[in-house]
């Protein structure tokens, strides 16, 4: 017993000495040290547990950062998964949660929009339906867990100079943008206005 405790000791020294983490201990290196972040629900349990994340992690969330994290939408949707039971009365039923989210660089410029999506399954039982609607809030509650530890790995995945090279290329986007309705508008300036058709009167 205690060699094995010590093997285990031993891989998790040498897991952690590689930069590996296990999944809920331990906190995110960011390397995005500012950040901003919005939601369409404001108040709402993801956005809060991600602002507490971000912050556990060393970022400095407020408003007026370089970068914004806006969360555009998060849709639950519920199917069917499976049937148990002779009597129909459990049922294994699928959550599915889709977060949308954008960042938004200098100027409100959109640098990358993109969605996160976790599923998970539950069982309902109809002689239980307390239990069922607990085992269902327990299960909503870990998905929420699950969409903001991705969030933190895609923003672990993203670099200062990633989100520079990004913004340079909104810019551009904006400014070729900019170029071709000037060009449209001196095109229609320039162009001569024709007086009405007149019909010679007989």
């Amino acid at each position: 017993m205690i060699k094995r405790n010590l093997l285990v000791i031993g891989l998790a020294v040498m897991l952690s000495a590689c930069g590996f983490q296990l999944r809920g201990t331990g906190q995110t290196e960011l390397a995005i040290k500012e950040l901003d972040l919005s939601a369409r629900n404001a108040y709402g349990e993801t956005v809060t547990q991600l602002r507490q994340a971000l912050q556990t992690s060393g970022v400095n969330v407020h408003a007026g950062a370089p970068y914004k994290l806006i969360l555009t939408n998060e849709q639950e949707s519920q199917r069917a998964a499976s049937y148990a039971g002779g009597s129909g009365r459990s049922a294994e039923y699928e959550l599915t949660t889709v977060l949308s989210y954008t960042i938004d660089g200098h100027n409100d410029t959109n640098l990358l929009n993109d969605k996160l999506e976790v599923r998970k399954i539950y069982v309902h039982d109809g002689n239980n339906i307390t239990g069922s609607q607990q085992e269902a809030t327990q299960a909503r509650k870990e998905m929420r867990r699950e969409l903001v530890q991705n969030m933190l790995v895609r923003l672990q995945l993203l670099t200062p100079t990633q989100l520079e090279v990004l913004q340079q290329k909104a810019d551009e986007r904006a400014k070729a943008e900019a170029d071709a309705m000037e060009a449209a508008r001196r095109a229609q300036d320039e162009t001569p206005q024709q007086s009405p058709l007149q019909l010679p009167m007989n």
